[in-house]
């Protein structure tokens, strides 16, 4: 076999590999269309046939590679944080990655490159562990980003509420309700931390639980903020105002800071391709008047 046709199919191999990953993990069905099948009597969408299938061919293949309990734990938690919460879908990214780290180094024996390279059979397994997890930490930062964003609109919002007179838990439901559509993620983890609320879990912990759920510092911090007015028993509607307000200050100190570091940024970008261009439109004619004139002397 030759090495363009081994590449060729290393790379079919992991990009069906991907595609699994995104046909399995990355269903999510927007709000707005389950609303408006709502609306319309329609039965709730179930998840495609060919996802189940899916799946089902991934749970033999996450017992070949078995993780330890702690990188079990540890790859949960990143999962929750990237909104994949059901217990399947561990399942599913220990079979995908067991399908990366497997399938080009079998091809590889098979296609006897074990002699004739040996740094590319010990690299495509390296690469089928880094991927997933790359791929994973990616989606909690983009994620994270989101509810960044979100945090202040809702924010404003839950103050408003509170100080309108509706209690904590109310007005956490109510914002939730109200912002769904607009801000889907911090949304759900809001229904997410009212359903805890409501089954009897302490508030102290379920905003514990939310801080954890989400990989973003601010709402950690909000979290811990909230925490500390249920223990003194403080005004709930000044502790969301001030944190509202020192949100709004850090958020404008970073942009001010991404502003400033714009133009170093802009730099090596200048440098590599805008400055060679302008320089070749100036100096071109030149150069070739000068070739055109002093070529023929030169050669004399």
């Amino acid at each position: 076999m030759s090495p363009v046709v081994l590449a060729t199919v290393i790379c079919g191999i992991l990009a069906l590999a991907l595609f699994l990953m995104g046909a399995a993990m990355l269903h999510t069905d927007l709000p707005a269309v389950e609303r408006l099948r709502l609306y319309l009597g329609l039965p709730a969408r179930q998840r495609p046939k060919l996802a189940q299938q899916l799946e089902a061919a991934l749970a033999p293949a996450a017992k070949l590679l078995p993780p330890s309990a702690q990188e079990s734990s540890r790859t949960r938690q990143r999962l929750i944080q990237a909104g994949y919460r059901e217990p399947r879908h561990l399942q599913i990214y220990f079979g995908v990655r067991a399908v990366l780290v497997l399938a080009p180094f079998l091809l590889l024996l098979a296609a006897g490159m074990a002699r004739r390279a040996p740094l590319l059979l010990m690299a495509a397994p390296a690469l089928g562990l880094v991927l997933p997890r790359f791929l994973l930490k990616r989606r909690v930062a983009r994620r994270a980003r989101r509810i960044g964003h979100s945090l202040p609109d809702v924010l404003d919002l839950l103050v408003i509420c509170v100080e309108a007179g509706l209690g904590l838990d109310a007005a956490i439901q109510r914002v939730a309700k109200e912002l769904k559509m607009l801000h889907p993620e911090l949304c759900g983890e809001l229904e997410l931390l009212e359903l805890e609320l409501r089954a009897g879990v302490s508030r102290r912990e379920a905003l514990q639980h939310l801080g954890e759920r989400c990989a973003v510092d601010d709402l950690r911090t909000l979290s811990a903020a909230l925490i500390q007015t249920d223990q003194f028993g403080t005004s709930v509607g000044q502790a969301l105002r001030a944190h509202s307000q020192s949100l709004r200050i850090e958020r404008r100190q970073r942009l001010e800071e991404d502003a400033a570091k714009l133009s170093i940024k802009m730099l090596p970008v200048l440098a590599l391709f805008v400055f060679p261009a302008v320089m070749i439109v100036v100096m071109g004619p030149a150069v070739i008047a000068l070739v055109r004139h002093l070529g023929p002397l030169l050669t004399r």
